[in-house]
């Protein structure tokens, strides 16, 4: 097998990994279809409010694992800093992109935080702590998520100058923040209507 079928291979199944709907099948497992819950989406956050803390725990290390099991296995197989990254990338593409839900999924949150663990640990310290920052202020999940994507690209860039990071992971940087931006449209709207949920909020019905 040649490289670039090897190389092939890893980005197609991280993106079949990164597909799979760990919020849609603990909704299962509950007797609930987490689509038709709260904001409607798949994620960490809407699982909270539709199912509960543990149930939001295990949804949030499943996505997180999906994120950061093919930055793993890519890294194992190649030292190419590009592949890796078209990996990571490739898993946050499956989770907002579900091959098994008709193309259709989550923000890519939890998911890329798994990838950018491996990829660019500094940036992952530096995000999370200015996401954690965001949401304890103002109580917006997705405010914070918003904010720790559009900082993702720029403290890699800065990285990338100053040779701590190499120039083909600014890739991933940048692919994931256009994407978790791209998939959070809804949430700004409602952001700047002044509708957005907050932390802590009871939501019924999916668009109530």
């Amino acid at each position: 097998m040649t490289k670039e079928i090897t190389y092939a291979a890893l980005v197609i199944i991280s993106y079949l990994l990164g597909s799979i709907p760990s919020g849609v099948i603990a909704g299962r497992l509950a007797g609930v279809d987490i689509r038709k819950h709260g904001s409607g989406n798949i994620g960490t956050t809407n699982v909270l409010r539709t199912l509960g803390r543990k149930a939001s725990a295990a949804v949030f290390v499943a996505d997180f694992g999906k994120g950061l099991l093919p930055v793993v296995a890519a890294q194992l197989i190649t030292s190419e800093p590009l592949v890796v990254a078209a990996c990571g990338v490739a898993a946050v593409v499956g989770h907002s992109w579900s091959a098994y839900l008709g193309f259709t999924g989550g923000r890519g949150v939890a998911t890329g935080f798994g990838a950018l663990l491996l990829i660019s640990p500094l940036t992952f310290v530096v995000v999370l702590m200015a996401s954690a920052v965001v949401i304890s202020t103002w109580r917006y999940v997705s405010l914070g998520s918003i904010t720790g994507a559009a900082l993702t690209p720029v403290v890699m860039a800065i990285l990338v100058i100053t040779g701590l990071q190499p120039a083909a992971s600014l890739l991933f940087g940048v692919g994931i923040a256009a994407m978790v931006i791209y998939r959070h449209r809804p949430n700004i709207e409602r952001l700047l209507a002044g509708t957005e949920h907050k932390l802590g909020d009871k939501v019924g019905a999916a668009g109530s």
